[in-house]
């Protein structure tokens, strides 16, 4: 059997969700763009599930990342970094989202904790508020130094 049972449509990914919940699983949402999966990915990920039972992962969409990062990104195609992700043991499952941002994701996964990267305030967390009105937790994870898709790229560029 193949990892790629984990990227599931939103409907396939709330009937999960309601199993789990029914077993009384904790689960622990985050969201990003992944492209060039590297160890601070990993890292933050093992970190991110460590805090509760299952890890959701919503996925920027191709279209998405350009709009985030610009036209060169993605390097990866969104299926292809699904597939790299849905390898880890660390993620339960994954969702590719399109919108701007995965405020709609969030409120329709309705996580018990959301997680971001240490670089972020609690008040800059898309969905923070969402989570913490419905009686969940917040959580921000500082990144592995010197690991970055954009520094992987640079040096890239330069050889």
């Amino acid at each position: 059997m193949t990892s790629s049972h984990k990227i599931l449509s939103l409907p396939d990914l709330l009937r999960k969700l309601n199993t789990w919940r029914i077993r009384g699983d904790k689960v622990v949402f985050t969201n990003g763009c992944f492209d060039l999966v590297h160890m601070g990915h990993v890292q933050y990920l093992e970190a991110a599930r460590s805090l509760g039972d299952r890890l959701v992962l919503g996925l920027n969409s191709d279209s998405s990342v350009r709009e985030l990062k610009g036209d060169s990104r993605p390097i990866v195609d969104e299926w292809a970094r699904a597939g790299v992700l849905a390898g880890l043991t660390a993620i339960d499952a994954i969702c590719i989202f399109s919108e701007e941002t995965p405020a709609k994701l969030i409120e329709a996964v309705g996580p018990d904790i959301l997680v971001k990267g240490g670089d972020y305030q609690i008040s800059e967390i898309v969905g923070a508020d969402y989570v913490l009105a419905n009686g969940g937790e917040v959580q921000r994870i500082d990144f592995l130094p010197g690991h970055s898709t954009s520094r992987i790229v640079e040096k890239i560029k330069k050889e």
